[in-house]
Protein backbone atom coordinates (compact mmCIF):
# COMPACT_ATOMS: atom_id res chain seq x y z
CA UNK A 1 0.00 0.00 0.00
CA UNK A 2 0.88 3.60 -1.09
CA UNK A 3 0.17 6.99 0.42
CA UNK A 4 2.01 9.61 2.78
CA UNK A 5 1.13 10.45 5.93
CA UNK A 6 1.12 13.62 7.45
CA UNK A 7 -0.87 13.30 11.04
CA UNK A 8 1.81 14.62 12.94
CA UNK A 9 1.66 17.74 10.48
CA UNK A 10 -1.39 17.85 10.60
CA UNK A 11 -1.32 17.24 14.73
CA UNK A 12 0.66 20.42 14.81
CA UNK A 13 -1.23 22.32 12.27
CA UNK A 14 -4.48 22.34 15.03
CA UNK A 15 -2.54 22.59 17.89
CA UNK A 16 -1.46 25.61 16.89
CA UNK A 17 -4.66 27.09 15.98
CA UNK A 18 -5.99 26.22 19.02
CA UNK A 19 -3.08 28.09 20.86
CA UNK A 20 -3.99 30.73 18.64
CA UNK A 21 -7.73 30.51 19.13
CA UNK A 22 -7.75 30.23 14.93
CA UNK A 23 -10.57 28.86 13.62
CA UNK A 24 -9.99 26.05 10.51
CA UNK A 25 -11.74 25.01 7.95
CA UNK A 26 -11.30 21.71 6.74
CA UNK A 27 -11.24 20.75 3.18
CA UNK A 28 -10.01 17.38 0.72
CA UNK A 29 -11.34 17.25 -2.38
CA UNK A 30 -14.35 20.05 -2.03
CA UNK A 31 -16.64 17.87 -4.01
CA UNK A 32 -18.91 18.91 -0.73
CA UNK A 33 -18.28 22.38 -0.11
CA UNK A 34 -21.81 23.27 -0.74
CA UNK A 35 -23.26 21.08 2.31
CA UNK A 36 -24.24 22.52 5.76
CA UNK A 37 -23.79 26.05 6.57
CA UNK A 38 -20.85 28.06 5.66
CA UNK A 39 -17.34 28.14 7.81
CA UNK A 40 -14.90 31.35 8.46
CA UNK A 41 -11.62 30.03 9.13
CA UNK A 42 -8.62 29.11 7.22
CA UNK A 43 -8.04 26.09 4.90
CA UNK A 44 -6.78 22.76 6.44
CA UNK A 45 -6.17 20.34 3.40
CA UNK A 46 -5.85 17.29 4.23
CA UNK A 47 -5.99 15.91 0.85
CA UNK A 48 -2.62 14.90 0.54
CA UNK A 49 -2.88 12.36 3.82
CA UNK A 50 -3.79 9.68 1.50
CA UNK A 51 -3.18 5.93 0.58
CA UNK A 52 -5.01 3.32 1.66
CA UNK A 53 -2.81 1.41 5.07
CA UNK A 54 -4.63 -2.19 4.67
CA UNK A 55 -7.00 -4.10 2.95
CA UNK A 56 -8.01 -7.50 3.86
CA UNK A 57 -10.47 -8.60 1.49
CA UNK A 58 -11.54 -12.24 3.30
CA UNK A 59 -11.81 -10.23 6.40
CA UNK A 60 -14.14 -7.72 4.75
CA UNK A 61 -12.38 -4.76 6.29
CA UNK A 62 -10.00 -1.79 4.31
CA UNK A 63 -8.23 0.92 6.09
CA UNK A 64 -7.30 4.09 4.35
CA UNK A 65 -6.43 7.74 5.03
CA UNK A 66 -8.40 10.33 4.95
CA UNK A 67 -6.93 12.33 2.24
CA UNK A 68 -7.39 8.90 -0.32
CA UNK A 69 -9.49 9.76 -3.32
CA UNK A 70 -12.96 7.70 -3.20
CA UNK A 71 -12.81 6.58 -6.83
CA UNK A 72 -9.00 4.97 -5.24
CA UNK A 73 -10.81 2.81 -3.04
CA UNK A 74 -13.91 1.22 -4.51
CA UNK A 75 -11.15 0.89 -7.28
CA UNK A 76 -9.14 -1.48 -5.27
CA UNK A 77 -12.39 -2.76 -3.92
CA UNK A 78 -13.47 -3.57 -7.36
CA UNK A 79 -10.31 -5.76 -7.95
CA UNK A 80 -11.46 -8.00 -5.67
CA UNK A 81 -15.52 -8.34 -5.87
CA UNK A 82 -16.45 -6.56 -3.50
CA UNK A 83 -17.83 -2.70 -2.55
CA UNK A 84 -19.25 0.06 -0.34
CA UNK A 85 -22.41 -0.94 0.36
CA UNK A 86 -24.10 2.74 1.51
CA UNK A 87 -23.06 4.16 -2.38
CA UNK A 88 -21.28 7.61 -1.69
CA UNK A 89 -22.01 10.22 -4.13
CA UNK A 90 -19.09 11.65 -6.15
CA UNK A 91 -20.03 15.08 -6.55
CA UNK A 92 -18.26 16.39 -9.45
CA UNK A 93 -16.31 13.52 -9.91
CA UNK A 94 -14.76 13.78 -6.52
CA UNK A 95 -14.62 12.78 -2.78
CA UNK A 96 -12.31 11.56 -0.44
CA UNK A 97 -12.57 8.76 2.58
CA UNK A 98 -13.38 12.04 5.06
CA UNK A 99 -15.34 13.37 3.25
CA UNK A 100 -17.28 10.57 2.80
CA UNK A 101 -17.67 9.74 6.39
CA UNK A 102 -18.05 13.57 7.74
CA UNK A 103 -20.68 14.63 5.87
CA UNK A 104 -22.42 10.76 5.98
CA UNK A 105 -24.14 10.77 2.86
CA UNK A 106 -24.83 7.70 1.29
CA UNK A 107 -27.06 6.89 -2.55
CA UNK A 108 -29.77 5.27 -3.54
CA UNK A 109 -29.10 1.92 -1.53
CA UNK A 110 -28.73 3.21 1.88
CA UNK A 111 -32.13 2.46 2.97
CA UNK A 112 -31.70 -1.19 1.56
CA UNK A 113 -27.73 -1.94 2.33
CA UNK A 114 -27.05 0.61 5.29
CA UNK A 115 -25.65 3.91 6.02
CA UNK A 116 -22.44 5.63 6.53
CA UNK A 117 -21.89 4.70 9.92
CA UNK A 118 -22.88 1.43 9.76
CA UNK A 119 -19.65 0.59 7.99
CA UNK A 120 -17.47 2.91 10.12
CA UNK A 121 -15.64 0.48 12.49
CA UNK A 122 -13.38 2.57 13.57
CA UNK A 123 -10.83 5.61 13.34
CA UNK A 124 -8.61 8.20 14.03
CA UNK A 125 -9.04 11.75 14.36
CA UNK A 126 -7.20 14.75 15.52
CA UNK A 127 -9.55 16.58 18.42
CA UNK A 128 -9.32 20.57 18.81
CA UNK A 129 -6.59 20.48 21.50
CA UNK A 130 -4.42 18.75 18.88
CA UNK A 131 -4.77 15.78 20.11
CA UNK A 132 -4.27 12.69 17.93
CA UNK A 133 -7.15 10.00 19.24
CA UNK A 134 -8.05 6.56 18.14
CA UNK A 135 -12.01 4.91 17.94
CA UNK A 136 -13.02 1.47 17.49
CA UNK A 137 -10.74 -0.85 15.67
CA UNK A 138 -11.31 -3.07 12.27
CA UNK A 139 -13.85 -5.69 13.91
CA UNK A 140 -17.54 -5.37 14.87
CA UNK A 141 -18.13 -5.67 18.40
CA UNK A 142 -20.64 -3.89 21.10
CA UNK A 143 -18.26 -1.58 23.87
CA UNK A 144 -19.94 0.51 27.19
CA UNK A 145 -20.37 3.76 26.51
CA UNK A 146 -20.30 6.41 23.51
CA UNK A 147 -19.77 5.15 19.83
CA UNK A 148 -17.15 7.73 19.06
CA UNK A 149 -16.60 6.96 15.51
CA UNK A 150 -20.10 6.77 14.40
CA UNK A 151 -20.82 10.05 16.34
CA UNK A 152 -17.95 11.57 14.00
CA UNK A 153 -19.97 10.31 11.16
CA UNK A 154 -22.30 12.71 9.71
CA UNK A 155 -20.42 15.64 12.16
CA UNK A 156 -19.10 17.80 9.36
CA UNK A 157 -15.89 17.75 10.63
CA UNK A 158 -16.82 19.69 13.70
CA UNK A 159 -15.37 17.83 16.18
CA UNK A 160 -12.18 16.44 15.09
CA UNK A 161 -9.96 15.82 12.14
CA UNK A 162 -10.52 12.68 10.54
CA UNK A 163 -7.33 11.01 9.35
CA UNK A 164 -8.06 7.37 8.87
CA UNK A 165 -11.00 5.24 8.99
CA UNK A 166 -11.95 1.24 9.00
CA UNK A 167 -14.62 -0.01 6.90
CA UNK A 168 -16.60 -2.73 6.56
CA UNK A 169 -17.10 -3.75 2.80
CA UNK A 170 -19.33 -6.57 1.16
CA UNK A 171 -19.17 -8.59 -1.86
CA UNK A 172 -20.70 -7.16 -4.98
CA UNK A 173 -23.92 -8.94 -6.30
CA UNK A 174 -23.61 -11.56 -8.86
CA UNK A 175 -26.62 -10.18 -10.61
CA UNK A 176 -28.19 -6.63 -10.89
CA UNK A 177 -31.41 -5.52 -13.26
CA UNK A 178 -33.25 -2.02 -13.25
CA UNK A 179 -36.91 -2.55 -13.85
CA UNK A 180 -39.01 0.99 -15.33
CA UNK A 181 -42.57 0.06 -14.11
CA UNK A 182 -45.58 2.38 -14.35
CA UNK A 183 -47.03 3.56 -10.72
CA UNK A 184 -48.33 6.33 -8.62
CA UNK A 185 -45.67 7.93 -6.62
CA UNK A 186 -47.85 7.03 -3.27
CA UNK A 187 -47.26 3.82 -4.54
CA UNK A 188 -43.70 3.50 -3.44
CA UNK A 189 -43.87 2.66 -0.14
CA UNK A 190 -46.60 -0.22 -0.69
CA UNK A 191 -44.73 -1.69 -3.70
CA UNK A 192 -41.53 -1.44 -1.65
CA UNK A 193 -42.61 -3.76 0.97
CA UNK A 194 -44.32 -6.42 -1.07
CA UNK A 195 -41.11 -7.03 -3.09
CA UNK A 196 -39.17 -6.85 0.15
CA UNK A 197 -41.51 -9.35 1.56
CA UNK A 198 -41.79 -11.62 -1.24
CA UNK A 199 -37.82 -12.37 -0.93
CA UNK A 200 -36.99 -9.51 -3.54
CA UNK A 201 -33.48 -8.13 -3.46
CA UNK A 202 -34.60 -4.49 -3.96
CA UNK A 203 -31.89 -1.89 -3.92
CA UNK A 204 -33.04 0.85 -5.17
CA UNK A 205 -36.44 2.92 -6.33
CA UNK A 206 -36.38 6.40 -7.85
CA UNK A 207 -39.82 7.64 -9.01
CA UNK A 208 -39.01 10.66 -11.09
CA UNK A 209 -43.17 11.86 -11.32
CA UNK A 210 -43.97 9.92 -14.15
CA UNK A 211 -42.50 6.46 -13.53
CA UNK A 212 -40.79 4.74 -11.15
CA UNK A 213 -37.36 2.64 -11.63
CA UNK A 214 -36.65 -0.11 -9.15
CA UNK A 215 -33.13 -1.83 -9.39
CA UNK A 216 -32.44 -5.20 -7.69
CA UNK A 217 -29.48 -7.05 -7.12
CA UNK A 218 -28.12 -10.41 -5.69
CA UNK A 219 -27.96 -13.96 -6.93
CA UNK A 220 -28.77 -14.39 -10.31
CA UNK A 221 -31.76 -16.56 -9.57
CA UNK A 222 -33.29 -13.74 -7.11
CA UNK A 223 -32.65 -11.05 -9.59
CA UNK A 224 -34.32 -13.18 -12.61
CA UNK A 225 -37.27 -14.08 -10.13
CA UNK A 226 -38.07 -10.41 -9.70
CA UNK A 227 -37.98 -9.41 -13.63
CA UNK A 228 -40.12 -12.57 -14.31
CA UNK A 229 -43.04 -11.53 -11.01
CA UNK A 230 -42.60 -7.80 -11.47
CA UNK A 231 -44.56 -5.87 -14.70
CA UNK A 232 -42.15 -3.53 -15.67
CA UNK A 233 -39.49 -3.05 -18.46
CA UNK A 234 -35.80 -3.67 -17.76
CA UNK A 235 -33.26 -1.07 -18.52
CA UNK A 236 -30.12 -1.63 -20.50
CA UNK A 237 -27.26 -2.31 -18.18
CA UNK A 238 -25.33 0.47 -19.32
CA UNK A 239 -28.36 2.69 -19.24
CA UNK A 240 -29.16 1.17 -16.26
CA UNK A 241 -25.95 1.80 -14.35
CA UNK A 242 -25.62 5.69 -15.85
CA UNK A 243 -28.64 6.44 -14.45
CA UNK A 244 -28.37 5.29 -10.56
CA UNK A 245 -24.86 7.01 -10.81
CA UNK A 246 -26.63 10.44 -12.17
CA UNK A 247 -28.86 10.08 -9.48
CA UNK A 248 -26.22 9.18 -6.68
CA UNK A 249 -23.69 11.81 -7.60
CA UNK A 250 -26.53 14.61 -8.68
CA UNK A 251 -26.11 14.97 -12.24
CA UNK A 252 -29.44 13.88 -13.48
CA UNK A 253 -31.57 16.84 -14.67
CA UNK A 254 -33.55 16.93 -11.99
CA UNK A 255 -30.66 18.11 -10.12
CA UNK A 256 -29.49 20.45 -12.88
CA UNK A 257 -29.14 24.34 -12.31
CA UNK A 258 -28.34 26.57 -8.93
CA UNK A 259 -31.24 29.25 -9.83
CA UNK A 260 -33.33 27.32 -7.37
CA UNK A 261 -32.54 26.01 -3.79
CA UNK A 262 -32.52 22.30 -3.56
CA UNK A 263 -34.13 21.00 -0.05
CA UNK A 264 -33.70 17.14 1.00
CA UNK A 265 -36.94 15.70 2.56
CA UNK A 266 -36.27 12.64 4.40
CA UNK A 267 -39.63 11.56 6.17
CA UNK A 268 -40.70 7.59 7.73
CA UNK A 269 -42.05 5.01 5.57
CA UNK A 270 -45.53 5.07 4.38
CA UNK A 271 -45.27 9.10 4.29
CA UNK A 272 -47.56 10.75 1.76
CA UNK A 273 -44.77 12.59 -0.53
CA UNK A 274 -47.17 14.00 -2.66
CA UNK A 275 -47.75 16.93 0.00
CA UNK A 276 -44.68 18.84 -0.97
CA UNK A 277 -45.58 19.38 -4.43
CA UNK A 278 -44.79 18.61 -8.11
CA UNK A 279 -41.15 19.22 -8.07
CA UNK A 280 -40.37 16.09 -6.85
CA UNK A 281 -37.76 13.24 -7.49
CA UNK A 282 -38.95 10.60 -4.99
CA UNK A 283 -36.02 8.27 -3.48
CA UNK A 284 -35.42 6.02 -1.07
CA UNK A 285 -39.01 4.39 -1.21
CA UNK A 286 -40.53 7.55 -0.46
CA UNK A 287 -38.20 8.49 2.38
CA UNK A 288 -36.36 10.63 0.65
CA UNK A 289 -37.44 13.89 -1.17
CA UNK A 290 -35.71 16.02 -3.24
CA UNK A 291 -37.40 19.32 -3.91
CA UNK A 292 -36.92 22.56 -6.29
CA UNK A 293 -37.78 25.72 -5.32
CA UNK A 294 -38.61 28.21 -2.84
CA UNK A 295 -40.93 27.06 -0.60
CA UNK A 296 -41.43 29.01 3.20
CA UNK A 297 -38.90 27.33 4.88
CA UNK A 298 -40.60 27.58 8.06
CA UNK A 299 -43.69 26.21 6.72
CA UNK A 300 -41.73 23.07 4.72
CA UNK A 301 -39.99 22.22 8.03
CA UNK A 302 -43.04 22.48 10.14
CA UNK A 303 -44.90 20.46 7.51
CA UNK A 304 -41.48 17.49 7.95
CA UNK A 305 -41.44 17.93 11.10
CA UNK A 306 -45.39 17.25 11.58
CA UNK A 307 -45.23 13.86 9.64
CA UNK A 308 -42.34 12.95 11.77
CA UNK A 309 -39.71 14.00 9.64
CA UNK A 310 -36.96 17.03 8.75
CA UNK A 311 -35.92 19.30 5.52
CA UNK A 312 -32.49 20.13 5.14
CA UNK A 313 -31.77 23.06 2.81
CA UNK A 314 -29.75 20.98 0.82
CA UNK A 315 -27.44 23.07 -1.89
CA UNK A 316 -28.41 26.85 -1.94
CA UNK A 317 -28.46 29.89 0.04
CA UNK A 318 -31.87 31.46 1.77
CA UNK A 319 -31.23 34.72 3.90
CA UNK A 320 -31.70 33.48 7.42
CA UNK A 321 -32.11 30.09 7.06
CA UNK A 322 -29.98 27.39 8.45
CA UNK A 323 -29.17 24.54 6.31
CA UNK A 324 -30.33 22.31 9.10
CA UNK A 325 -33.43 22.40 11.34
CA UNK A 326 -32.76 24.59 14.17
CA UNK A 327 -32.68 22.19 17.71
CA UNK A 328 -34.72 22.74 20.25
CA UNK A 329 -33.26 23.49 23.61
CA UNK A 330 -32.27 19.78 24.55
CA UNK A 331 -30.91 19.07 21.85
CA UNK A 332 -28.83 22.59 21.23
CA UNK A 333 -27.57 21.74 24.95
CA UNK A 334 -26.54 18.51 24.07
CA UNK A 335 -24.95 19.06 20.71
CA UNK A 336 -22.78 22.17 22.43
CA UNK A 337 -21.79 19.97 25.39
CA UNK A 338 -20.60 17.42 22.91
CA UNK A 339 -18.82 20.21 20.67
CA UNK A 340 -17.34 21.36 23.83
CA UNK A 341 -15.97 18.45 24.46
CA UNK A 342 -14.05 17.59 21.45
CA UNK A 343 -13.24 21.22 20.16
CA UNK A 344 -13.58 23.30 23.67
CA UNK A 345 -11.83 26.19 21.57
CA UNK A 346 -14.75 25.78 18.86
CA UNK A 347 -11.94 26.01 16.12
CA UNK A 348 -13.26 22.88 13.85
CA UNK A 349 -14.92 23.68 10.88
CA UNK A 350 -17.49 26.08 13.38
CA UNK A 351 -21.00 26.80 12.67
CA UNK A 352 -20.85 24.34 9.78
CA UNK A 353 -23.44 21.89 10.70
CA UNK A 354 -24.73 24.27 14.02
CA UNK A 355 -24.79 27.99 14.96
CA UNK A 356 -23.76 27.43 18.48
CA UNK A 357 -27.02 29.52 19.22
CA UNK A 358 -29.21 28.12 17.29
CA UNK A 359 -32.48 26.61 18.90
CA UNK A 360 -35.99 26.78 17.87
Amino acid sequence: MTGTDQSEALRERVADAADQGEALSITGSGSKHFYGNPVQGSALDISAHRGIISYEPTELVLTARAGTPIVEIEEALTAEGQRLAFEPPQFNGGGTLGGVVAAGLAGPRRPYGGAVRDMVLGLRLINGRGELMRFGGEVMKNVAGYDVARLNTGALGTLGVITEVSLKVLPAPAARVTLEVEADPTQCHDLSEQWLRNGRPLSGMIHDGERLYARFEGTTSAVDDAVAAIDGKALEPAAADAFWQSIRDQRHEFFAGDEQPLWRISLPPASDPTAYGERLLIDWSGQQLWLRGHPEPHNLRARAAAQGGSATLFRGRIDGVGAFPPLDAVQARLHQNIKKAFDPHGILNPGRLYPDAEVS
